[in-house]
């Protein structure tokens, strides 16, 4: 369960036509490496935007912010920014912090 304070990092990506799966593959394969190499690392997610599907946005959670800047200087990092970059229009990464968090009702709050 996420917590207020808890790093995060995403990222707005606007896709260049016909680019969507190809984009969609390289997203998923940097994300697990970076899940499974990344200390802190926490699960990343890709959303497609259901009324402009070249429009995605990723997110995942981090322990430490020094986490977040080590996986920046990673040469794969690098190379996957790279390659986002042949493959969108735009792009805006974000580094956030959980500020507040609303429950569904129903649900506990913690």
């Amino acid at each position: 369960m996420p917590k207020i304070g808890q790093y995060f990092t995403a990222g707005s990506w606007l896709v260049k036509p016909g680019k969507e799966s190809e984009f969609i593959a390289a997203w998923e394969s940097f994300a697990k490496w970076t899940g499974s190499t990344q200390v802190g690392a926490g699960t990343g997610h890709l959303l497609q935007d259901s009324t402009n599907p070249r429009s995605f946005l990723s997110f995942g959670p981090w322990e430490k912010s020094e986490s977040i800047d080590r996986w920046r200087q990673e040469t794969e990092f690098q190379a996957f920014v790279g390659t986002a970059r042949e493959l969108c229009d735009d792009i805006q990464p974000m580094t956030l912090n959980l500020v507040a968090i609303a429950h569904a009702k129903g649900s506990a709050a913690r």
